[in-house]
């Protein structure tokens, strides 16, 4: 589904921040990057959707049996391949003077022309299934409502419906719950786990109650390498190796989101 090889990625100081990383994640996972912050998670997100640039390495999507390169794409070509990589982020990027439903068919514009958005933009059908994908996460009843006059958890809601209507191969979600409470985190993720049945998922959490609970697998990133690749309930030990000889304490107690 999405192949990350040897990529590296430098500051504009010249810090490397990301040394020649590499994995694969499949559809059906829920993948989970973790480790201290500034580390370099959310730009290894950016360089897999095309936002930013690795200064080596590639990054191949295989979504229906022909794999495409990522990195190195530009105008018309990066965007057909970017409308099938969602992208969730922590503060629901919403346009908040739209309504809901506007925000959900964002979703769509990778797959019309520029021309067909600015002279007569979607079509009842289009609009139909952007309905259906906010029923899909529970707020198809706020649909007319400005993005601005919504809560955290339920812009979340509505950032995943647009996703959904994007239809993409990959999923990635950079510390989508990071902002909301645990009773609206458990609600979003319950919303995105499903999801893997059509896609594959990569997330950034620093919870690791929710990566246990929620995710498939996780990934450690330290020094810019890949420090732990494994299953999501991640052994004392080699949480170590990954935050070093002092591990965070979790604000989410165990067992909270049992």
């Amino acid at each position: 589904m999405i192949t990350v090889k040897g990529l590296s990625k430098k500051l504009p100081d010249g810090t490397l921040l990301l040394k020649d990383i590499s994995f694969q994640v499949e559809k059906g996972e829920f993948v989970a990057l973790f480790g201290e912050s500034g580390v370099g998670k959310t730009v290894l997100l950016r360089c897999v959707n095309g936002l930013t640039a690795p200064d080596s390495g590639e990054v191949i999507i295989n979504g229906d049996g022909e794999p495409q390169r990522v990195n190195g794409k530009r105008g018309k070509e990066l965007r057909r391949i970017r409308r099938r990589i969602g992208m969730i982020f922590q503060g629901s990027n919403l346009v908040k003077r739209l309504s809901v439903l506007e925000n959900v068919m964002t979703g769509r514009l990778g797959w019309i022309s520029p021309a067909r958005s600015l002279l007569y933009g979607f079509t009842d059908k289009e609009v139909e299934r952007a309905l259906e994908a906010l029923a899909k996460v529970g707020v198809r009843h706020l649909a007319f409502r400005r993005a601005e006059t919504l809560s955290g958890g339920e812009m979340q809601r509505v950032a995943i419906a647009r996703a959904i209507l994007q239809e993409p191969y990959l999923l990635l979600a950079d510390e989508p719950v990071a902002s909301l409470d645990p009773k609206n985190a458990e609600v979003v993720l319950d919303y995105l786990r499903p999801l893997t049945e059509q896609m594959a998922i990569i997330g950034v959490f620093h919870h690791l109650d929710i990566v246990r609970k929620y995710c498939t697998r996780a990934i450690g990133i330290k020094d810019g390498v890949v420090a732990y690749d494994g299953k999501p309930d991640v052994p004392p030990h080699l949480l170590s190796a990954v935050y070093g000889s002092r591990p965070p304490v979790w604000p989410v107690a165990a067992g909270q989101l049992a």
